[in-house]
């Protein structure tokens, strides 16, 4: 399978939510169609930007000038990088921020950056006066594939990530693909694990044109703009089958238990990005379904091998400074695993594969199963 000829119009998905439903507009340049499809969805709003200062520095002025173009006046928050700002005293700055600006429930938030902003952004706007409706434009591959789209919004907790939250979807969200020649290696890499988990969880033949066509999606085109809608048709249809996570929505969290422990352990730090956490979490996903006989070793390895081959970390023993903050103790592992948000009445929930593209919630997973599982991984020696 080859990647599709390039399209030079947007690529338009809809997120079918009834009187809720929004567009996701994905192309290059598509950032400067904001202000005119903002003024239509809401006239006369005032709208204030939520970004991230290495964003504002690339695209805020492109995004201030679209809106001016459409006679629309913006404010503007700006905060700082990377996980930290999902917290308490962040959000308390953003809400503020918001009240300052004057925003009213018939406005409009703009949250431009990565997952951070986004998450951060959407649920100071599902709080602030009760409620007021966001626009999402994702900066990053991550955002643009995953947290930009489903409503999910929130902060981090000391006792784990995303554990204070709403659901609050987005009116629009604008994913233009040119912003991402900005991105670095790696968070570029962060992101396509998102890409290849909609492969691993629901499409072997997805996985299959991944596997095949991964480096036109590095390199730019019709390839990544294809990579990225498949995507969100994915995510879209799920969360429109089940938007507040009562049942096949768990899915998308193939390889996030794991993930989210790994990342609290390293104190959501650039030691590991999500997308990093991701990827070595769903080769422990399954690994873990062939340690449960559900699938055969060779299609665990299949996954460990792609992911590997774009220079993803696959294993425990990649993450920077592998043996401090509990990386080394499976019990320390286990503690961070039960606060994960499917964890009821402290059972453990994973998302586990049937095969490679079948994945499937295996509740109330034997704990002792688990940590033997994750003792004997942590025990793994390069080269064995």
């Amino acid at each position: 399978m080859t990647a599709p000829i390039k399209n030079s119009n947007p690529v338009i998905v809809d997120v079918a939510l009834g009187d809720r439903a929004y567009d996701i507009v994905i192309g290059r340049d598509a950032l400067g169609s904001l202000g005119e499809r903002v003024k239509k969805l809401r006239p006369n709003a005032r709208v204030a930007i939520v970004t991230d200062k290495t964003v504002a520095q690339h695209w805020l002025t492109k995004t201030e000038a679209a809106l001016t173009q459409a006679g629309i006046e913006s404010a503007c928050i700006i905060v700082g990088e990377g996980e930290a700002s999902k917290s308490y005293a962040v959000l308390q700055d953003v809400c503020e921020g918001l009240i300052a600006a004057k925003i009213e429930r018939n406005d409009l938030v703009i949250a431009l950056g990565g997952g951070v902003v986004g998450d951060l952004a959407g649920f100071a706007a599902s709080i602030v006066r009760r409620g007021v409706d966001f626009v999402q434009v994702p900066t990053s591959l991550l955002a643009q594939v995953d947290s930009s789209v489903g409503g999910k919004t929130g902060i981090n907790s000391p006792h784990g990530k995303n554990l204070i939250g709403a659901f609050h979807q987005p009116v629009l969200v604008i994913a233009d693909t040119s912003v991402l020649d900005t991105l670095s290696p790696r968070q570029f890499r962060a992101g396509y694990a998102e890409v290849a988990k909609y492969g691993v969880l629901g499409d072997e033949a997805f996985f299959a044109w991944l596997e095949a066509n991964h480096a036109e999606i590095f390199s730019g085109g019709a390839a990544r703009e294809h990579a990225i809608a498949t995507s969100c048709r994915a995510k879209a249809a799920i969360v429109a089958r089940d938007e507040r996570e009562t049942g096949e929505r768990a899915l998308l969290n193939l390889g996030h238990t794991f993930g989210h422990a790994l990342e609290a352990a390293t104190g959501f730090s650039d030691r590991l990005f999500h997308g990093e956490g991701v990827s070595v979490g769903m080769v422990l996903a399954a690994e873990f379904s062939a340690h449960l006989k559900m699938i055969a070793p060779s299609e665990a390895e299949r996954v460990q091998r792609h992911l590997a081959a774009v220079g993803l970390p696959t294993r425990l023993q990649d993450i920077a400074g592998f043996q401090q903050e509990g990386l080394g103790d499976a019990d320390a592992l286990m503690t961070l695993m039960a606060q994960d948000k499917k964890v009821k009445r402290g059972r453990l929930t994973f998302i586990l594969l049937e095969k490679i593209g079948k994945a499937v919630i295996a509740n109330d997973v034997d704990a002792p199963t688990v940590r033997n599982f994750i003792a004997e991984k942590l025990a793994h020696k390069p080269g064995r």
